[in-house]
């Protein structure tokens, strides 16, 4: 016999509503207002502008002069052997720091010491003692000769006649690339897994085929931002080389400020010149970074003019629906 007190109470049930009204707006989602957020951009804000505000209207600048300057055939032929060094030493330090990675990773003892002396000694130097010690060379060997060791010479050049500042320059520079090019190639190999170089010897590849085409287009993912930023390190390295009396941009801005003594605007002109050129390089760094992540992401990340597309789009599409909701009651009313 069942009693009253076991029943248990079942709790109304809501009336189901109907389907929405035709043409009636479905529920708006509203996103979630942070407010920390947006005071620390005002702030930000509010600093860079103030910032900005004393560059551009600080009178010692100078920059009448900074724009009379800034496109001198002088300052133009000095920014020229700036990107031409630049590009030169980066070229020849992977060329060599890429033999002095395979090296260091190779079984063979000899070759896995001499390729981390080179570096030992290359990492361990400053690079201005580096340029002075290429530069005064010749107090060492004052010739250089070419023929049988311990025997008769063929060919001998003067070292003062051979070495000249921009040469100097050159192989200095050259030499501290590649140690740290060698690091950096060496890391980015080291980052690939071990299965792969493995996958590859039970496919019957070659270690030469198996570096080639497997591990290195891996690696190359780890090696890009690191090569970027030892590309820009270059270009701003190069002004060094103007203790050497070498003619690169910051040598030329010098010379004309001696001249001139308009220290501040001409400083401003080279300063102004390596950020457009280092911006131009992180763009193509950016890119390229995004081309060698095809293969470690589902999507790759939209390009900062993709973004400002899809931001204009979500503007747009706002400012549609802003105006189809004005214009609705003047058109309910007219009915």
């Amino acid at each position: 016999m069942v009693t009253p007190s076991d029943v248990t109470s079942v709790p109304a049930l809501k009336p189901r509503r109907g389907p929405e009204p035709h043409g009636a707006d479905p529920p708006r989602i509203v996103p979630r207002r942070h407010v920390g957020r947006l005071l620390a951009a005002a702030v930000a804000l509010l600093l860079f502008a103030m910032t900005v505000n004393s560059v551009v209207r600080n009178s010692a600048f100078q920059w009448n002069v900074v724009g009379r300057y800034f496109t001198t055939s002088a300052v133009l032929d000095g920014l020229l052997l700036t990107l031409w060094l630049t590009a030169a030493v980066t070229a020849l330090g992977f060329l060599l720091g890429i033999p002095l990675a395979v090296m260091r990773l190779s079984a063979n003892p000899v070759l896995r010491t001499l390729s981390w002396g080179f570096v030992w000694v290359f990492r361990s130097t400053p690079l201005l003692v580096q340029l002075l010690f290429w530069f005064n060379i010749g107090a060492l060997y004052p010739t250089l000769g070419l023929g049988v060791p311990f025997g008769p010479e063929f060919v001998t050049v003067k070292t003062v006649n051979l070495l000249g500042p921009t040469l100097t320059a050159v192989i200095g520079l050259t030499l501290h690339e590649a140690a740290y090019a060698a690091e950096v190639v060496r890391g980015g190999i080291l980052s690939v897994d071990a299965g792969q170089t493995e996958a590859a010897q039970a496919l019957g590849l070659g270690r030469r085929r198996t570096l080639r085409r497997i591990v290195v287009p891996q690696a190359m993912r780890s090696i890009v931002p690191t090569a970027g930023n030892m590309l820009i390190g270059t270009l701003k390295g190069t002004s060094i080389v103007s203790v050497l009396a070498v003619h690169d941009l910051l040598f030329s801005v010098q010379l004309i400020y001696n001249r001139t003594y308009q220290v501040i605007p001409l400083l401003m002109v080279a300063t102004l010149w390596y950020i457009a050129v280092t911006t131009v390089l992180s763009v193509g760094q950016y890119h390229v970074e995004r081309y060698y992540a095809r293969g470690a992401a589902r999507a790759l990340p939209p390009t900062p003019l993709q973004r400002l597309r899809a931001g204009l789009a979500v503007s747009r599409a706002r400012l549609n629906r802003a105006t189809a909701a004005d214009a609705r009651p003047a058109l309910d009313g007219d009915r």
